[in-house]
């Protein structure tokens, strides 16, 4: 990994993945909202990090750019970002997608497999086509669970701008295991993949 990413971008990266999780942790202590008397920024930039299968998700997506490098660093989490709004826009307009809830925790599975096994010679096309397809379920569920008082383009932007700082704790966590040793490295993040995975899996345990 270190072979693709400048040791200046790690470093910038693992501080701004730092930055974004002490901005996030007051938030992680609250339930999943969804309802309340906050306005439509604040509900959307508490939706993702409110409920654990978003959380795991996106960090994951962050971890697998962190783990194939160069453009993937950027392009792999924006393609997230990007799908996910389209997702947030059916959700608002009521247009149903099936399998919501599953295709959540799928993403946490598969996202979590896919870093574990450790193959990075994914063709950037095909890793921003993967977390595309999952991240229209998790923006489907953001937007149909926007409250009505709720102004939905702030909403749309909280929950993207979390979304975003999520990935950059991702994306940190990977860069900052990659600091371990050409050796050690891809180890640690193989099994930072299988946390997550396992984790999906009793998600999926609970939600069946």
């Amino acid at each position: 990994m270190s072979n693709f990413v400048p040791s200046s971008v790690r470093r910038h990266a693992t501080r701004g993945a730092i930055a974004a999780f002490l901005a996030l942790s007051p938030s992680l202590a609250f339930a999943h909202p969804g309802h309340g008397d906050s306005y439509g920024f604040a509900q959307g930039f508490m939706h993702p990090v409110g409920g654990l299968d978003h959380v795991l998700a996106m960090v994951a997506v962050g971890i697998f750019a962190a783990s194939l490098g160069g453009r993937a660093l950027w392009a792999v989490p924006a393609s997230f970002v990007g799908l996910m709004a389209v997702g947030g826009g059916l959700g608002m307009a009521g247009i149903d997608v099936p399998f919501v809830e599953f295709g959540i925790v799928g993403s946490i599975i598969v996202l979590g497999l896919v870093v574990a096994l450790g193959y990075r010679n994914w063709p950037l096309g095909a890793a921003m086509a993967l977390v595309g397809f999952f991240a229209l379920f998790h923006g489907h569920a953001h937007g149909a669970e926007m409250p009505e008082s709720a102004s939905g383009a702030a909403y749309a932007v909280g929950f993207m701008l979390a979304t975003a700082l999520l990935h950059m704790v991702g994306i940190g966590a990977g860069l900052a295991l990659g600091k371990a040793g050409e050796t050690r490295a891809p180890r640690l993040v193989q099994g930072l993949g299988v946390v997550v995975a396992v984790a999906g899996l009793g998600l999926l345990a609970g939600a069946m």
